[in-house]
């Protein structure tokens, strides 16, 4: 059986027997299925900074000058750019279509502490590591990624059979974490059960059914996004049928449906990427680890369908005005919010904040947050490989069927 099969299995067995036991079985599922489940996340995570490392330094030696990566790297940001800004409109469009929270009175008696979000300038000093190996330590990736592209421009320069020889240990370090993570992957169905069973234990359909219109909206916002926009760019941009792109990606959006991780999923992102949908390596490898950080198509349409549905629980009538600075304030803090935890919340208390929403409207979809970002995660990671295929389609002029 297809392992994409298999997950897609544990997903139903684990709504099925979550909905069946309920909030009354959730201590037994705590205590003894969900430790599998996070035994499976760290198992993945185990594997983040090697193959980001090894493989974005495999990926930059391969490219063979520092011309071809500038160029790549302004292509990938103007892209992720403007697929973060067609998000928000997309969110803006289903919630205005479906009107979620309207005539309903929730009290919004939780509090939602949400950190400050960093400066853009900021984050550009955070990027360049005082420590790469605690960096390493602490998978704080753009700094990782920044180190990996010093090392590798350190061995263009170098050159002769001194780079050979590092170019040819850094490839076999990233062929070894491939092959780990295939192993990894064997076991994955378990994983994906022992994660979602005590989710949907806890967040059963009488706590979901208030909430179910924001839910709903957010489902098919994604599938717009997904069908209409990364489609679009697999099949005009890499000249690859939806079909192929959809098959070759499922194992990877369950991943990322499952376990809420964009970089958790990103191992696998890069594998199914290169040996299913003949993604280079060296495109591969530079796309997927920026785009694990900084593109956030899945959070941006978040913000879309939750803005509204926030002014629509605390009757506020948004201006066109209103919602163009939604969009150019989300598709900012998009950026400005790169690989802090948490991003979500940061970046929608930004975008309250900037029309004047009431800020206490966090504390309502607080509570389903962890269902809200399956969607975001799965979006994200998917908008990546899209990317990916297309840049890697103008830089080496390959037609997939």
């Amino acid at each position: 059986m297809n392992l994409s099969i298999k997950i897609f299995i544990a997903l139903v067995l684990a709504a099925v027997v979550g909905v069946a036991a309920g909030p009354e079985g959730l201590p037994f599922i705590k205590w003894w299925i969900a430790p599998i489940g996070t035994i499976f996340i760290n198992l993945i995570k185990m594997m983040i900074v090697p193959v980001v490392f090894t493989s974005l330094v495999v990926g930059m030696t391969s490219l063979g000058d520092t011309k071809t990566l500038g160029r790549i790297g302004i292509k990938t940001v103007l892209i992720y750019l403007v697929t973060t800004a067609v998000a928000i409109v997309i969110g803006f469009g289903v919630a205005s279509f479906g009107h979620p929270g309207t005539g309903i009175q929730l009290a919004a008696d939780a509090t939602v502490t949400v950190k400050e979000a960093p400066s853009v300038m900021q984050v550009l000093v955070n990027m360049v590591p005082t420590n790469p190996v605690q960096s390493m330590a602490k998978a704080e990736i753009l700094p990782v990624i920044m180190f990996a592209i010093f090392i590798g421009y350190g061995i263009i320069e170098v050159g002769g059979k001194k780079a050979e020889l590092l170019m040819v240990v850094f490839d076999a370090a990233a062929e070894v974490c491939y092959k780990i993570i295939a192993a990894i992957m064997k076991v994955s169905p378990i994983g994906v059960f022992a994660l979602l069973l005590p989710v949907v234990a806890a967040n059963g359909p009488k706590v979901l059914l208030p909430l179910i219109s924001v839910i709903a909206c957010m489902a098919v916002g994604s599938i717009i996004h997904v069908v209409g926009v990364y489609s679009t760019i697999a099949s005009v941009g890499a000249h690859i049928s939806p079909a192929k792109f959809f098959r070759g990606m499922a194992e990877a959006m369950l991943i990322a449906f499952s376990t809420c991780s964009s970089a958790g999923t990103l191992p696998v992102n890069m594998k199914n990427l290169q040996e299913k949908l003949g993604c280079s390596r060296e495109v591969t490898s530079f796309v997927l680890p920026l785009g694990a950080t900084i593109n956030m198509d899945g959070t941006a349409l978040y913000m879309g369908v939750c803005s509204l549905f926030i002014a629509n629980v605390f009757g506020v009538d948004l201006s066109v005005q209103q919602m163009l600075m939604i969009v150019f304030t989300g598709t900012l803090a998009s950026i400005g919010t790169a690989g802090v935890p948490g991003a979500g919340l940061i970046m929608l208390a930004m975008v309250l904040q900037s029309v004047g929403l009431p800020i206490e409207g966090l504390a309502l979809v607080a509570g389903i947050d962890r269902v809200l970002d399956m969607f975001r995660t799965c979006l994200n990671i998917t908008g990546d490989a899209a990317v990916a295929l297309a840049i890697d389609r103008t830089e080496h002029h390959k037609v997939v069927a």
